[in-house]
């Protein structure tokens, strides 16, 4: 895993790509459109105040919560496979321009059922966004690049829970109209975006069968770093979606104070996807940084579990720095499931990854509500501090370690004569 990795050159594969500026533009109107899909997507939790004043139950309004995630897990591989097909630009742009219109239809929609339906809807058709813009980054950057690539774009999972919490609290106290008419533009603009400024990279020509790789599944390290980063996604979903309840219900706080804080909190996570980037760039490992910082959101969720249950002003830092670091993990998956995937798999590879993380995102608002329902906040906390500990255990830190070695090796080979 050091130094520059090969792409391979399967059908459809993309062809490495000169070093230009434009490949910057394309970074961040990926990142722009990575954030609209990704404050309605994860931003909803912030109307849980007003769906409560509403009369929905706590555990009716998480499941509302949960409907786009759900929807989402539908479509993430079709999503992923279209893109390997046809490029990101297309999927990008269809996807996030039908979620617009669908948020948009969703105000005149009657019912609990009809909202719960468009939300998933949207979910699904927001999925293009999830699946595909993670290929361009393996098109246009090279490996010594990517893992701060990958950390910009993965930056606007929280980056769109930031804009949900400044935006949709205060949106909300004249209904859902309101939220919902601004999350379908966002998602509106974003696909226009794409359409005009992302350029897909190049593919190289296509190869006889006997010289195409197979399939990257048959080793079983794709499959841990699914299995990680899914454990993984439950904490992180438990701060991002129960932050807002927590500061409201057990400190008092009201829901726009408790948003605006909260936004400032998911900056600062934007910020640590960045530096893991950095990290993982500068060391030459995805792995061992992201096994690092699995430790540290166990060990931060157990230190929140202690301070909910003490009552303690202490409480409030500790959430913020459970949010902060349960967030820095995702680009480094995402970025090693990009390079062991290679181009001709990346979109379905990413797919997958996409899919193992939401389906645990989709149940945790749920079941979590119950949780916090029957033994309080606190004991919820302690239980949810096992998820990221076992994602450390998971991590393919050893398999990566010896894939570096043999690539040394293999070098050293070419470079010895007769080798």
């Amino acid at each position: 895993m050091n130094g520059q990795a090969s792409e391979p050159t399967a059908p459809g594969a993309l062809a490495p790509m000169p070093p230009t500026g434009r490949r910057w533009l394309i970074l961040f109107t990926g990142l722009f459109a990575l954030t609209a899909g990704c404050t309605f997507q994860y931003g909803l939790a912030y109307l849980i105040p007003s769906l409560r004043h509403e009369g929905f139950s706590l555990e009716l309004a998480g499941v509302l919560v949960a409907c786009p995630t759900a929807g989402l897990l539908l479509a993430l591989i079709a999503w992923g496979a279209a893109a390997d097909r046809w490029g990101e630009r297309l999927v990008l742009s269809a996807g996030l321009g039908l979620a617009g219109l669908v948020l948009l239809a969703a105000r005149a929609v009657p019912g609990t059922l009809g909202l719960g339906l468009c939300l998933g809807l949207a979910g699904a058709a927001g999925g293009s966004v999830f699946a595909a813009s993670g290929r361009l980054i393996l098109g246009w950057f090279a490996r010594r690049e990517r893992g701060l690539a990958m950390g910009i774009r993965q930056s606007a999972q929280p980056l769109g829970v930031a804009v949900a919490a400044v935006t949709l609290p205060n949106l909300a106290a004249g209904g859902l109209g309101a939220p919902l008419v601004f999350m379908g533009v966002l998602c509106l603009v974003s696909a226009v975006a794409v359409l005009v400024l992302v350029r897909d990279p190049a593919r190289a020509p296509a190869l006889p069968s006997s010289a195409r790789p197979g399939s990257p599944y048959r080793q079983g390290v794709l499959w841990r770093i699914h299995l990680a980063s899914a454990l993984l996604v439950v904490s992180q979903f438990t701060v991002s979606t129960f932050a807002l309840v927590f500061l409201v219900q057990a400190r008092g706080w009201s829901a726009p104070d408790a948003g605006r804080l909260l936004a400032v909190g998911q900056a600062l996570g934007a910020a640590a996807r960045l530096g893991a980037g950095w990290w993982s760039d500068r060391s030459g490992s995805r792995m061992r940084p992201m096994r690092i910082l699995a430790v540290s959101t166990g060990v931060a969720m157990l230190a929140l579990a202690g301070a909910a249950a003490a009552h303690s002003p202490v409480a409030v830092a500790v959430l913020l720095a459970c949010g902060l670091v349960a967030v820095s993990t995702n680009g480094l998956a995402f970025t090693a499931v990009a390079e062991y995937a290679g181009s001709a798999w990346a979109g379905r590879a990413l797919g997958i990854q996409n899919t193992g993380q939401n389906a645990l995102a989709a149940a945790t608002p749920p079941v979590l509500a119950l949780a916090i329902g029957a033994i309080g906040f606190s004991a919820s906390f302690g239980l949810v501090a096992v998820f990221p500990l076992a994602a450390a255990a998971v991590v393919p830190v050893a398999f990566e370690r010896s894939a570096a070695a043999a690539a040394d090796a293999a070098k050293a080979s070419a470079r010895t004569p007769g080798g």
